[in-house]
């Protein structure tokens, strides 16, 4: 394909549907068990990971919205024994295991940066010794090395420059993550986690239109740039603009006008057959839910879902969304650890909760909902509860406690789902 085809318009609404089912959150579940895993995590393009267990780790919920009877084992079943995914980066997130030849080539290009030279240089007799150990034992863990046999460091990547070189050697692309304890990373040497023929890196400047377009299919409508931070090198915007240029005369990239968005957005070119589905009112059928939908049944959204990251919210929904997880308590406005609520293509609310583990039990801190009347509507509390049974299921319990909720018929609607207990009866009196 050649010659940039003209800019395609659609609507703000067409828009929010096509980056929601880009996605894979609309207009419903569309894939079940570990093949349906599989599915979601090509279809999110890059799957974030963090530590943080508060309901469930953020990964594990971002899948749970997206495929009809997830289990954690999948994902790590995926990753870690199938291999069909690799995790890396500061930015840490998996991504398939074949497009791995293209972030060997920002690995190099990382092994260059300034402050991984300065690593080596204050660091270099730890980075030979971890070196060697990983090769000597197969895997390795920073927990393995006591703090006497290590030189204390200030650093939050860790407190002992055993860690510092464990760290390098996976950034570098030397170690790879073999697998995880809980959430411990346990490194290996790469040729033993990937298979040969993709432990190469790709050519500099196809690993620069990949990225690219890599960038627009994780945003679904969206830039490439900025590119400096993707490409792990420095891109003035004359860079930028020819890689664009390049990209949008190739057909890879399609303009988009959006109504009411300013600027110039992109789709991919593969993607304009969705696209026009969705323009014009239709389901794409690779699309097509499996059992409820987004209008039936709320989806609880992880904090770290793409779909809803805070420039992107604004654009699609009006949405103002911060993670207030790391803020002072003072300034905490809804709760640390809330979930926008997705029905039917529009954010309508959020929702704070925990998992308290020792008394198996989700724990409703509040809800709060953009427009206040749809407490009142029956379709949207049928919905929460089917959303919020659907987690209890994941979360392996039937307990759910309301108490902190403030706004009544959202309170007695969660409350509804805890297990009617059954008092045992009177005898008659003689």
């Amino acid at each position: 394909m050649s010659g940039a085809p003209e800019a395609v318009s659609i609507s703000a609404a067409a828009a929010r549907r096509f980056v929601l089912g880009r996605q894979g959150l609309w207009p419903g579940r569309r894939g079940t068990g570990k093949a349906g895993t599989f599915d979601a995590m090509i279809a999110v393009e890059q799957l974030q990971l963090d530590p943080l267990v508060i309901v469930a780790r953020s990964h594990d919920l971002e899948l749970h919205s997206r495929v009809s009877g997830y289990e954690p084992a999948f994902f790590d079943a995926l990753t870690y024994e199938e291999r069909l995914f690799f995790d890396w980066g500061g930015w840490l997130a998996v991504r398939p295991m074949s497009e791995l030849p293209y972030w060997r080539t920002l690995m190099n290009r990382h092994r260059e940066q300034p402050r991984m030279r300065r690593m080596v240089d204050e660091h270099g007799a730890a980075v030979a010794a971890i070196r060697t150990l990983l090769h000597e034992r197969g895997t390795l863990t920073s927990r393995e090395f006591k703090a006497a046999d290590c030189r204390a460091v200030e650093s939050y990547r860790g407190s002992k420059d055993s860690s510092l070189a464990l760290y390098y050697l996976w950034l570098v692309g030397e170690a790879m993550t073999h697998h995880r304890n809980g959430f411990e990373r346990v490194y290996a040497p790469a040729e033993s986690v990937a298979p040969a023929p993709l432990l190469i890196a790709a050519d500099e400047a196809e690993t620069d239109r990949f990225m690219a377009r890599k960038a627009v299919a994780f945003a679904g409508i969206g830039k490439p740039g900025p590119l400096s931070r993707a490409l792990g090198r420095p891109v003035s915007k004359v860079e930028e603009q020819a890689i664009e240029r390049a990209l949008v005369e190739s057909g890879e990239l399609v303009d988009i006008d959006v109504d009411g968005w300013p600027g110039r957005h992109f789709v991919l070119g593969s993607d304009l057959g969705l696209l026009s589905d969705v323009a014009d009112g239709r389901v794409p059928g690779a699309w097509a839910p499996v059992g409820t939908t987004t209008a039936e049944e709320v989806t609880l959204l992880s904090p770290l879902d793409p779909a809803i990251e805070r420039q992107r919210a604004s654009a699609l929904f009006g949405f103002d969304y911060v993670w207030e997880i790391y803020k002072k308590q003072d300034l905490v406005k809804f709760g640390r650890f809330t979930m926008p609520l997705l029905w039917g293509d529009l954010l309508v609310g959020r929702i704070d909760m925990r998992t308290d583990r020792r008394a198996e039990t989700l724990v409703v801190n509040g809800v709060w909902l953009e427009d206040k009347t749809l407490a009142r509507s029956p379709e949207f509390r049928d919905a929460l509860r089917a959303g919020l049974q659907r987690m209890l299921r994941f979360l392996g319990t039937d307990r759910v406690d309301a108490t902190a909720v403030i706004n009544a018929p959202m309170r007695r609607a969660i409350a509804s789902l805890n297990p009617t207990r059954r008092h045992p009866r009177t005898p008659p009196r003689s």
